[in-house]
């Protein structure tokens, strides 16, 4: 039996479970592959509609005086929203050295910073287990959600 995408959404969960492995494997080759299509073309349309309206959004910004942020204006009876969103970058580095100038004039670099601690796990797991010993206490393994790929064996 070969279910195609139209017919799968008219089943129920509990009669995508009972299908075959390979009609499974065949609906998540076609989702993925609907799915690749459907980005695509809205990247394709997203860039048609950016092309078109780009430099009059960057006319009416530079009109407000905003280098950022929303505008909004009419296009033939259509509202046209422009959001070009701020997306700063901080220095972590400098940003480390700051904290500690702050901590040496005896003030609290919490009350100005953001500061996160993160321990990649391929080096967690590298080290030695007196190391990781020491580590642990701070250490919470969540998981994430399953995923299961099935391919067809060519024997």
């Amino acid at each position: 039996m070969t279910i195609n995408l139209e017919q799968a959404r008219l089943l129920s969960v509990a009669e995508i479970t009972g299908l075959s492995a390979q009609d499974l494997m065949q609906l998540q080759s076609a989702v993925a592959e609907f799915l690749r299509q459907a980005r695509d073309l809205k990247e394709w349309i997203d860039g048609a509609i950016a092309l078109k309206y780009d430099a009059q959004a960057k006319a009416l910004r530079a009109q407000l005086g905003k280098d950022t942020g929303t505008i909004h204006f009419d296009d033939q009876g259509v509202r046209v929203t422009a959001d070009l969103p701020k997306k700063p970058v901080w220095d972590q580095k400098k940003l480390s050295e700051i904290a500690e100038r702050i901590t040496a004039n005896g003030d609290d670099p919490t009350e100005y910073l953001d500061i996160t601690y993160k321990v990649a796990e391929r080096k967690y797991t590298a080290w030695p287990e007196n190391l990781r010993e020491v580590f642990a206490p701070a250490r919470t393994l969540k998981t994430g959600k399953p995923t299961f790929q099935l391919i067809l064996n060519e024997e």
